[in-house]
């Protein structure tokens, strides 16, 4: 490392506490320090170069460097460089954006609250329900049913619907009244001998089950990524979005489909609830709408619950939600130009043009010994490590393993997530056929290291 990677490096650890992190094993580690980036690459302050097989944090769809963002933000620095959205005040980048995410969103969804974040977004709609379900005279009706591995932010609320352990440890989580269900990853929660059909039918049967019992005058919505990423990259069974869609129906309970990871074109289709076949009540979207270039994210919602939520600030005088950065005039100003990007380079398409080279990848290392399972739809996939192939039984502790290889990629020059011990790849929409072979070759040469290093170990 250079003497100002060094520099860097000592004040980050004497300074900084970092998310989802070892901060001990930081202390005597140190941090990669990333320097810049341009196209799908990064690079540290060592020189090192990487491909960022994750876009960031599954964020950076039209890649680093983009100048028609750094001069939206900058035109829009000028202009107007900062204005609220409180007391009846606007702004033409937040209204223009809102009209934009309505056009390109399914069609029930005709109005948009901004957040700066997932985790805001999703903290809002538990707010906004229970607001409406207040001023619809249903104080009882409050619950929110998740799913374990679910991750939906790490706010009090939005960290309460995720359901992932090291994200309740010691938080003091569930704070709110959530209900976690089964999973739908068939390979991991899959009984011995049940087909996919039957898995789907036995999930559904719980979802009946847990409204019976809890009663559905109590329960306020069922909130579920379409395909669920930061828990693993675990797509859904065939007919589980639909059958999910059908009991909440009947029993009058809201759908939030959290397109955090999966909104603008990530799983094939526009969003990832029109690519499995459900029509949400509630959507929140972040990440590739800025590519992450500023911090932004949006509640989408329908008129029903719009006019509920209306009529009651009137009845009170004012709506008493909101941030100081609600609809940034500057991080709306970027993501407009964007979507713009992403419809003028038809990249909401590319999962479509590209996955199948990325998905069928992949799959050629479902036979190496550390391989369980290789999933994903679309750009998104996922490597499951296991220590036996044949019981599929996990490496203890989990994540050891996963973070090991991970450590492989790095060398190899890919960066990738290790969930636990899956090891995920969400590259940048811009990604070419060329890129994608790089991915798959550099995955394959830190898979053989992870075999060669557990080798050593015994």
């Amino acid at each position: 490392m250079t003497q100002l990677s060094n520099s860097l490096a000592a004040a980050d650890i004497a300074t900084s506490l970092h998310p989802y992190t070892d901060a001990r094993a930081l202390e005597e580690n140190g941090p990669i320090i990333i320097a810049r980036g341009e196209g799908i690459h990064v690079w540290d302050t060592a020189g090192n170069k990487y491909i960022e097989g994750l876009a960031g944090l599954w964020s950076v769809a039209v890649g680093f460097g983009e100048k028609r963002l750094a001069d939206a933000a900058y035109k829009q620095m000028n202009l107007l460089p900062y204005y609220h959205i409180f007391a009846a005040k606007a702004h033409e980048p937040s209204i223009r954006l809102a009209e934009k995410l309505v056009e390109i969103s399914p069609e029930p969804l005709t109005r948009v609250f901004y957040t700066n974040s997932g985790s805001e977004a999703n903290d809002t709609v538990v707010k906004l329900v229970w607001y409406m379900n207040n001023a619809l005279g249903r104080p009882a009706k409050k619950k929110f049913l998740a799913r374990t591995k679910g991750y939906h932010g790490i706010t009090i609320a939005s960290g309460s619907l995720t359901g992932l352990p090291n994200n309740h440890r010691d938080f003091d989580l569930p704070a709110i009244p959530v209900v976690h269900l089964t999973c739908p990853h068939f390979y991991r929660f899959g009984l011995e001998g049940e087909t996919e059909a039957e898995f789907t039918a036995r999930l559904l049967a719980e979802l009946e089950a847990v409204i019976e019992r809890e009663g559905a005058d109590t329960i306020a919505a069922f909130i579920g990524e379409p395909l669920m990423g930061a828990g693993g990259v675990m797509v859904p069974p065939e007919g589980y979005w639909p059958g999910v869609e059908a009991i909440c129906r009947k029993h009058d309970i809201l759908m939030v489909s959290d397109e955090v990871i999966n909104g603008f074109g990530r799983t094939g289709e526009r969003f990832g609830c029109e690519t499995y076949g459900f029509t949400p009540d509630i959507m929140t979207v972040s990440k590739q709408i800025t590519s992450s270039y500023m911090p932004l994210a949006a509640v989408l919602f329908t008129e029903e619950i719009y006019n509920a939520i209306a009529d009651n600030s009137h009845k009170i005088g004012t709506f008493g939600h909101g941030y100081t950065a609600s609809g940034h005039p500057v991080a709306a100003a970027v993501a407009l130009e964007n979507i713009a990007i992403l419809e003028e380079r038809d990249l909401m398409n590319a999962a479509n043009r590209l996955g199948p080279r990325l998905q069928a990848g992949l799959r050629q290392y479902a036979d190496h010994p550390l391989v369980g399972e290789v999933r994903g739809a679309g750009l998104i996939a996922g490597i499951e490590l296991v220590a036996d192939k044949a019981t599929k039984a996990p490496f203890t502790p989990i994540g050891r393993v996963g973070a090991q290889a991970a450590v492989f990629g790095h060398a190899e020059g890919l960066i990738f997530r290790a969930v636990g011990d899956t090891l995920a790849l969400c590259p940048p929409l811009i990604v070419t056929e060329a890129d994608i072979d790089q991915i798959v070759e550099k995955m394959g040469r830190a898979l053989d290291r992870t075999a060669e290093w557990l080798a050593a170990q015994g």
